[in-house]
């Protein structure tokens, strides 16, 4: 195992890059979509804030991601002794009517062939992704978590219809006309991902490139009145099996599959670990079950982390473990201290199984 650490765009900093090695990680998962635009914000993320620029594309969201901006990414990371793993997550500009059956999916499906081709080029193994409709969303910012620490939960669904213009929580077209996404079915969703997978698997083959879907976050049967695809952890074989192309992998984040209402989470990492489809994977820990749950402190949940990894040794996952999430610690770096206790934790656990 390799110990990780996610970074949103606007993070993307030679001082994020230190900080990261300095707690102990050695590879990058990187976000390059800017979650702070239009109505992009997750509540709840525990970005931290601060006025150092970050790693910028092009300030145009459409515009795709060059092989030599992703390249230039990688050198900034490598200079700081850290590997670039994985790009995490799609720009909605770049394929929202891929998601949406729109009239601009196979123009977009083609910008997608590109930014893997780019990504090949670049060195980058991975690219992870979330095909969803509502994506992200309904989380509640609260002091969850151990000492009154501020995290995120779920306090009941949100079925709230999703306006025109927006997609994967993220408002693609301000100027879309008002009313809201007609919702599909369950087979209308899957549908759309074979096609997805079909057309751009190929393309990832040859560029040397995982793709790596995520579980549905929060994950739910419906979200804002739209089917969702992973929700139970059976769900990620109906996805293997949609395409035994070597590319198709999974994006594995524990968490999430801790809150799934049915399902074991261990049995879960059991199965897809000894498949080897496990690209790369999310480690935190939450309290509870999906609509109602709340993250904690990687060592106060529900999940047993260290039984997490020992599964992975036992089955061989040489892969990159990040703590995706962590509640806030009070101090006058909220984000780092929370992901500095996570990433020594899990440091610590993994030599722990070396001396058991």
């Amino acid at each position: 195992m390799h110990l990780g650490l996610g970074l949103y765009r606007h993070m993307l900093t030679r001082e994020n890059f230190q900080f990261a090695r300095q707690a102990g990680a050695t590879h990058i998962v990187a976000h390059l979509v800017d979650y702070f635009k239009g109505g992009a914000h997750h509540p709840g993320d525990n970005q931290p804030t601060g006025t150092e620029r970050g790693w910028g594309l092009a300030g145009d969201p459409e515009k795709l991601w060059s092989a030599g901006e992703l390249r230039a990414l990688r050198t900034a990371v490598e200079a700081e002794g850290l590997k670039l793993e994985a790009i995490e997550n799609f720009d909605p500009a770049h394929w929202h009517d891929v998601l949406l059956d729109g009239p601009k999916k196979e123009r977009q499906l083609e910008n997608i062939k590109r930014m893997i081709r780019n990504l090949g080029e670049a060195g980058i193994p991975i690219m992870g992704y979330n095909f969803s409709l509502a994506g992200v969303c309904g989380r509640a910012t609260g002091p969850y978590a151990r000492g009154a620490a501020m995290s995120v939960g779920m306090e009941g669904p949100l079925e709230e219809p999703m306006p025109n213009g927006m997609v994967w929580n993220m408002v693609y077209d301000a100027h879309a006309p008002a009313g809201f996404v007609a919702p599909i079915t369950s087979d209308e969703l899957w549908r759309r991902l074979k096609h997805f997978l079909s057309e751009v698997l190929p393309v990832a083959e040859e560029a040397n490139v995982r793709l790596a879907l995520h579980p549905d976050d929060p994950p739910m049967p419906t979200m804002r009145g739209q089917p969702r695809l992973v929700y139970e952890p059976q769900l990620y074989q109906k996805v293997i099996d949609l395409n035994p192309s070597p590319a198709n992998a999974l994006e594995f984040c524990v968490g999430t599959l801790a809150e799934m209402s049915e399902g074991d989470v261990y049995e879960a990492v059991d199965t897809y670990s000894r498949q080897g489809r496990l690209a790369y994977v999310h480690l935190r820990n939450v309290r509870g079950k999906a609509p109602f749950y709340k993250e904690t402190f990687i060592d106060e949940g529900d999940v047993d982390v260290p039984r997490i990894l020992r599964i992975l040794r036992r089955n061989h996952f040489d892969g990159v473990v990040i703590p995706d999430h962590t509640p806030q610690m009070s101090c006058a770096a909220p984000w780092h201290a929370g992901m500095a206790y996570a990433l020594g934790y899990l440091g610590a656990a993994w030599q722990g199984l070396d001396a058991a």
